[in-house]
């Protein structure tokens, strides 16, 4: 069996800093979840079968895989070329993702058609919540097709791994909150871009999400789902702790911070910010198109952002809500009722206070 350090110095290979960069050690303790919360949590997510973990004094929760590779995301070597996308899950990521790479990449729709989004933006930790015995269970589905068992384990690859060997200009997507990123993100050049939605849409859309991802397989109802992402008990929560860290670093000068209601409030105005922040410009003409090419109905029906792949190969389920799911503010008005809304409007308005962010939401209280 392959030693720690063994390990690390494969790791380091990978990322073509043997002789240049200092390996970091992972500075926050790592946990195993209370053992009754652990045992509650597999019974209502399928996806996870060995157990949960909390990481450092905010306790960011993830499954046991990210044991083994948290300090490599921590020493992943940002280059000053990238560009980043870091949000809280649900919080307009995909509708992002896209009009970045278009926009650096002189919107070239015709390329963006013919290469699936996460492709051209990888996820930086997915392949840590494939757990092993779900990925065997998706190849044993797949075994009478050869090309979907490559494409499972193409899909399923570290992509930590995959951005560290390329060669071209990097777009990277991750949910992990700054603390648990590379120390030198925001200092070595590359464009980052922090988007925030309000807590209410976002815990309804990964309510939906998780019942979605196989590799997630949340199968019990919306106000148990309310309870572990209130109390920190899903992934990369807590939430507050997320986007504090994102509205306290809105003033570097590599970072843009947008809200997610703010780009469905005028879209073309953060075309036109994103832009600029990543130093290039259109034409009018040019940012009209680009916000036609976004407009919800055409960004649901294009099946390079839509996760079709990811459905095909059964790690979406059939029978749910679907990947890019209504792409609007306020939908959580038909889940939080009564009680429930009560609950989750004393949660915000103390954290609001606590934080001090400032969310354009209108609305985010009344019905």
């Amino acid at each position: 069996m392959m030693d720690k350090q063994t390990s690390k110095n494969l790791v380091k290979d990978a990322f073509h800093n043997n002789n240049e960069v200092e390996w970091l050690q992972f500075p926050y303790k790592i946990s195993d979840v209370d053992e009754k919360i652990n045992l509650e949590l597999l019974k209502d997510f399928t996806g996870e079968r060995t157990g949960f973990i909390q990481v450092g004094p905010k306790k960011w929760f993830f499954p046991n895989a990210f044991k083994k590779t948290l300090e490599i995301y921590y020493n992943f070597q940002p280059r000053p070329t990238d560009v980043w996308i870091v949000t809280f899950p649900r919080s307009g990521t995909t509708w992002a993702q896209e009009l970045l790479w278009l926009l650096s990449n002189d919107l070239n729709y015709e390329k963006a058609s013919q290469i699936p989004l996460d492709a051209r933006f990888p996820f930086l930790e997915f392949s840590s919540f494939v757990h092993p015995d779900v990925k065997e269970e998706f190849l044993n589905e797949n075994r009478h097709s050869d090309e979907k068992c490559a494409l499972i384990n193409e899909v399923t690859a570290p992509a930590w791994k995959i951005l560290a060997e390329t060669t071209e200009r990097r777009f990277i997507k991750t949910h992990l909150p700054f603390q648990l990123l590379p120390p030198n993100l925001l200092k070595i050049g590359c464009k980052v871009i922090y988007v925030a939605r309000n807590p209410k849409d976002v815990a309804v859309s990964f309510y939906h999400l998780n019942r979605l991802f196989r590799t997630q397989g949340y199968t019990n109802d919306f106000p148990k789902y309310w309870y572990y992402f209130k109390n920190g008990l899903q992934p990369w929560t807590p939430y507050w702790a997320h986007i504090e860290e994102g509205w306290e670093t809105r003033h570097e000068e590599n970072l843009l911070f947008m809200f997610y209601e703010d780009m469905l409030k005028d879209l073309q105005c953060c075309l036109r910010k994103v832009a600029t922040f990543l130093g290039v410009k259109y034409s009018n003409q040019e940012y009209e198109k680009l916000q036609e090419h976004l407009k919800f109905e055409n960004f649901k029906n294009n099946k390079s952002v839509n996760a079709e792949l990811l459905k095909d190969l059964g790690i979406l389920k059939g029978d749910e809500e679907g990947f890019v799911r209504k792409g609007k503010s306020g939908g959580w008005r038909n889940y939080f009722i009564g009680e429930l809304k009560k609950d989750a409007d004393i949660w915000i308005e103390d954290n609001l206070k606590k934080t001090g962010i400032q969310f354009p939401t209108e609305n985010l209280y009344n019905n």
